[in-house]
């Protein structure tokens, strides 16, 4: 399935390519400028960009793609009019598997609503020569790691979590569909050039740390947004002690600190994780290149000479974690666990324990957390909260159930789900009795923002390893710690948990390699693809309409969100995901999950046409049935979380014009340049406090916006006050023409139609 001919090319073009950067930036360099810098598409200079600053394109060896995303990534592939990809594809069926009563009744219920979804993904797939992987088996991101990543090579998906190939040495970086539509119709990536952070990790993990709670303290330390235009790259002799699905684990979950990408040097645990997956023809040509598959000598002995910012972790001192509630990065140590419950008055009976996921459900991760289930049943004790597993792949799925790890697990009352995102990413029909009932879960999962899993605003969701989900569900509460607190089993003993033991690789092999995988059929390749015009789920798209300077002046509030406004907020997911092929539908989600600034309230804005408040997409649609044209105001670090750019496409179909907030996080930024959007930042955040309710706005002389110049914004106010606000952009050159075209696809139609 890898192509192995791609990728040795790559290596065989990397040391020309890394000589000519080194001519011209007389430097060392570290492992991420090497990947950048021998990625840079043919048509961009050679030079010493400026980190933070300059835009520049590079070119992907890979794009993949998950089944939610991938609907409007495909329909908007083939406005193209292209004949098929011009770079390596992949679609993954992970994210509609609504996770309910067990892995197989899950799987089969999909097949079976999803019918419609999946048929067009498989046919598009054929059409355009695109690998295609069939729903169970597997999550994207561990199929990923296990099939296609590879050391120095540049991966794109249209899922913020694709930085998990990171564990591999990958620079792989999550996208909006249509930045993935680019690289596969043979243009350009564009990238703002990312500063550089550097994690030196010395010493070794043991007893109960893991890999996950490297970057859950990593969290606590940058924060959600301290990650924003940089890569993370993590180096020193800890990090050489951490295996490689461990290493996927924390370049995983930098998205969640909104990292560009993080990444790990070429070392023993690769070669050893490529050879047991099936990889081993790659590893003479990556022998040839290793010593550049890690930073120039000298670099990592003196990093504050090459990195922006330097961080430093002992791993041998590291404690386990626990993050949350309703964020990533409030991180907690677990011996700090208790007092900090009792101190909030967090719910502390826990309700739910899930482990899995695309961030921890490896061969290690489901041996080290069974190995606590195995010792919970000799030691004669039963779970005291729901307990859920969801494996990675088909591949691990197998491999532990052969080798009795699921069996553990279900002994002590686990319930297997599919091979999916399932409660991760909402996809969970939660069983309880009162749905919205203050409550808490943890999981091994990557994100805990509010409703995030369940849809209930009052789930606490806190974050941790595997192995301490599991030892906590024994204990039914927060407030127990497994390497302190005894247990009292159904004899009435007290007995204490070991630390977990785990194992990197199966002793006799992985099973079930590549199934669910589908080749592409020549004769497919010249078939038709039909969406039926009256389907509830799939709509082809139409063109964006194009920039006119009055569609900026006498612009009407639609909402001011308060607080933090996540991706999930402006386009949630859960049952949603079934309609991300139907924009038009789908669009009645829009904003719903936001707070409004003046009631405190979600999906409640006043209608500026009858003084009501009423749901958001119904108001805007009626704003947009006027042609009303409207802005939207939002706080810092607006857009964080999934890369879905339908959080950016609903407000651009529904006739919203202007987004304008403290910040950005960096996807969604550019999700919303690329859909004709406009994305602006107030000049001064504290002017976000000067917007009332029933404001009205003019954005001055629009029609000579130009890079680096702010743009100017005349408030009237109700009572017949005007203020005047600057507001900046980061729009190049080349962003303004998607601008002015209507949006990034509509030129890329144009040259395919000329």
């Amino acid at each position: 399935m890898f192509d192995k001919n791609m990728i040795e090319k790559v290596y065989a073009q990397y040391p020309k390519k890394l000589s000519k950067a080194r001519a011209v930036l007389g430097r060392k360099l570290t492992l991420t400028e090497k990947i950048l810098y021998t990625h840079l598409h043919k048509e961009e200079a050679v030079r010493d960009f400026n980190r933070g600053v300059d835009y520049v394109e590079f070119s992907p060896d890979r794009v993949a793609l998950q089944d939610a995303t991938a609907q409007m990534a495909l329909l908007q592939f083939m406005q193209a009019k292209k004949e098929r990809v011009e770079v390596p594809t992949t679609v993954h069926c992970d994210h509609l598997i609504q996770a309910e009563t067990g892995a197989q009744s899950d799987l089969k219920s999909a097949q079976t609503t999803n019918k419609e979804i999946y048929d067009f993904l498989a046919t598009v797939c054929q059409r355009y020569d695109i690998g295609f992987w069939k729903p169970g088996a597997g999550i994207i991101h561990q199929i990923i790691l296990e099939n296609y990543a590879f050391p120095g090579g540049m991966l794109i998906g249209a899922d913020s979590h694709t930085v998990n190939a990171g564990g591999l040495g990958m620079i792989a970086v999550g996208v909006g569909g249509a930045d993935g539509v680019d690289v596969m119709v043979g243009l350009g990536w564009e990238l703002l050039f990312p500063k550089l952070v550097g994690i030196k990790l010395s010493g070794k993990l043991s007893g109960w740390a893991s890999a996950k709670d490297v970057i859950l303290k990593v969290a606590g330390i940058m924060t959600v947004k301290g990650g924003t235009g940089k890569i993370i790259e993590y180096f020193g002799p800890g990090a050489e002690t951490i295996s490689a699905t461990g290493k996927g684990t924390i370049a995983n979950m930098g998205a969640e600190i909104g990292a560009t990408t993080s990444l790990f040097p070429y070392d023993a645990s690769m070669k050893d994780y490529l050879n047991h997956t099936g990889r081993a023809a790659l590893i003479p040509a990556i022998t040839e290149i290793a010593g550049d598959l890690s930073a120039d000598e000298g670099v990592y002995e003196n990093p504050e000479q090459y990195f922006d910012e330097v961080i430093e972790i002992n791993l041998s001192e590291l404690e386990p974690y626990v993050n949350g509630p309703f964020t990533p990065d409030r991180a907690i140590p677990l011996s700090k666990l208790r007092t900090e419950v009792e101190a909030n008055d967090w719910p502390s009976t826990l309700e739910v324990g899930l482990i899995g996921s695309c961030t921890n459900s490896s061969y290690e991760d489901i041996t080290r957390a069974a190995s606590i289930a195995a010792q919970a049943s000799e030691k004669q004790l039963k779970v005291k909260s729901e307990f859920t597993i969801t494996p990675g792949s088909e591949q691990i799925r197998q491999t532990v159930e052969r080798d009795g790890y699921l069996d553990a697990f279900k002994e002590v009352g686990g319930l297997v789900l599919a091979n999916a995102c399932g409660p991760c990413i909402g996809q969970w029909k939660r069983h309880s009795n009162d749905p919205n009932r203050k409550n808490t879960i943890i999981t091994s999962f990557n994100r805990n923002f509010a409703k995030r899993n369940d849809g209930n605003p009052n789930t606490h969701a806190f974050v941790a390893s595997p192995e301490i989900v599991t030892a906590l569900v024994f204990g039914g509460s927060l407030k127990f710690n497994p390497m302190t607190d005894e247990l009292v089993n159904e004899n009435g003993d007290h007995v204490k948990l070991e630390a977990p033991k785990g194992l990197d690789f199966p002793p006799n092999g992985f099973i079930g390699q590549g199934v669910g995988f589908v080749e592409t059929d020549d004769q497919a390749k010249h078939s038709a693809v039909h969406v039926d015009p009256n389907s509830q789920r799939l709509q082809l798209l139409e063109p964006f309409d194009k920039f006119a300077a009055a569609n900026y002046k006498n612009l009407t509030l639609l909402l001011k969100a308060k607080g933090k406004c996540t991706t999930d907020h402006i386009s949630m997911a859960g049952p949603w995901l079934r309609l991300r092929g139907h924009l038009d539908k789908i669009s009645d989600n829009m904003f719903i999950g936001a707070t409004n600034a003046f009631n405190d309230k979600t999906n409640s804005v006043k209608n500026a046409l009858t003084g009501a408040y009423r749901p958001v997409p119904e108001t805007q649609r009626e704003y947009r049935n006027n042609n009303i044209a409207t802005i939207v105001v939002g706080d810092t670090n607006y857009g964080e979380g999934s890369s879905r750019e339908h959080a950016a496409m609903e407000p651009r179909h529904l006739g919203v014009r202007v987004i304008l907030v403290r910040s950005f996080a960096r996807i969604h930024e550019t999700n919303l340049k690329k859909q004709g959007m406009l994305a602006l930042t107030f000049a001064d955040p504290s002017d976000y406090d000067k917007i009332r309710e029933d404001d009205k706005f003019d954005i001055v002389a629009i029609e000579a916006m130009a890079p680096k110049k702010p743009l100017e914004i005349i408030i009237r106010h109700a009572d017949g006050l005007t203020e005047t606000i600057r507001a900046n952009h980061s729009y190049n050159q080349k962003q303004l023409t998607w601008f002015t075209a209507g949006s990034a696809l509509n030129l890329i139609r144009q040259k395919a139609m000329a």
